[in-house]
């Protein structure tokens, strides 16, 4: 299915030749209209490829320039709460690699458990901790799976993230995430631990994703949206339209500083 779903990607591409590919968490799907020239393939053309069934992710690949450089957009992933496997998202990521992505860079919408880091905040992930109690290689067959993880976040894109956050004017938080399987969210005592064990963020994607990306050679970077205060830290309940309307917000600052990364070439710089 894999090698289908690249021929056809390729075929569609008709020599966009893009290096660096972005996933597009809740409410952030809007980046792709900042596409110029797009070529838009729904996920049901590409074998492998998941239907995801959260309101907020399309489901299709958006390729075009970006800032005037070639990339390749995924607008919407599947996630470990809608069918419980973690490696849902491994036919989309060998794809991307079959076609010549290098580097990717993912977003998502989380949970602040820092009060200094409101709603509407942006954040670099620097590491990340797997609160889930799965992980998306149990079950591969080599030694492959023996994943190292100490530089899962690349250095040197969150390097140009930071310059392109600083030449927007756009505060870039810095901190690590905590992936929670979902679908229901963290209760306060939940929060307490998370905040107690050095997580700044909580979520229910990406970190799948990046120990995928890496199991494929692929240098990774990885950002948050901040939708929402964690649960406890304001006595008021939470819900997935909540993050659906805040994603936006945060998401307009993200989008600002992933164009000026794009357009200035900080990633080949």
């Amino acid at each position: 299915m894999t090698e289908k779903a690249v021929d056809h990607l390729i075929e569609r591409l008709d020599g966009l030749a893009p290096s660096t590919a972005l996933v597009l968490g809740s409410g952030l799907g809007g980046l792709v209209d900042r596409i110029e020239h797009p070529i838009r393939v729904s996920y049901a053309n590409l074998p492998g490829f998941p239907r995801s069934g959260v309101s907020g992710h399309a489901g299709e690949v958006v390729a075009g320039l970006f800032a005037g450089t070639p990339v390749l957009m995924l607008s919407g992933r599947a996630h470990y709460y809608e069918h419980g496997d973690a490696a849902a998202m491994r036919p989309v990521l060998e794809v991307l690699a079959g076609i010549g992505i290098t580097k990717l860079i993912l977003t998502n919408a989380a949970g602040s458990v820092d009060p200094d880091m409101p709603p509407g905040s942006v954040m670099l992930i620097t590491d990340h901790i797997n609160f889930s109690g799965t992980n998306p290689l149990i079950g591969e067959p080599s030694d492959r799976r023996f994943v190292g993880l100490t530089e899962a976040y690349d250095a040197g894109i969150r390097k140009a993230i930071e310059r392109a956050a600083k030449a927007t004017g756009t505060k870039l938080h810095k901190g690590v995430y905590m992936w929670f399987s979902g679908p229901c969210f963290e209760t306060p005592a939940e929060i307490r631990m998370a905040r107690i064990m050095g997580a700044n963020a909580v979520g229910m994607s990406t970190v799948p994703e990046v120990i995928l990306a890496r199991f494929l050679g692929l240098r990774v970077a990885a950002c948050s949206v901040v939708t929402n205060l964690a649960a406890g830290m304001t006595g008021a309940e939470l819900s997935h339209q909540e993050t659906k309307d805040m994603a936006p917000v945060g998401g307009s600052r993200l989008a600002t500083v992933l164009q000026r990364l794009f357009r200035d070439g900080l990633l080949e710089s």
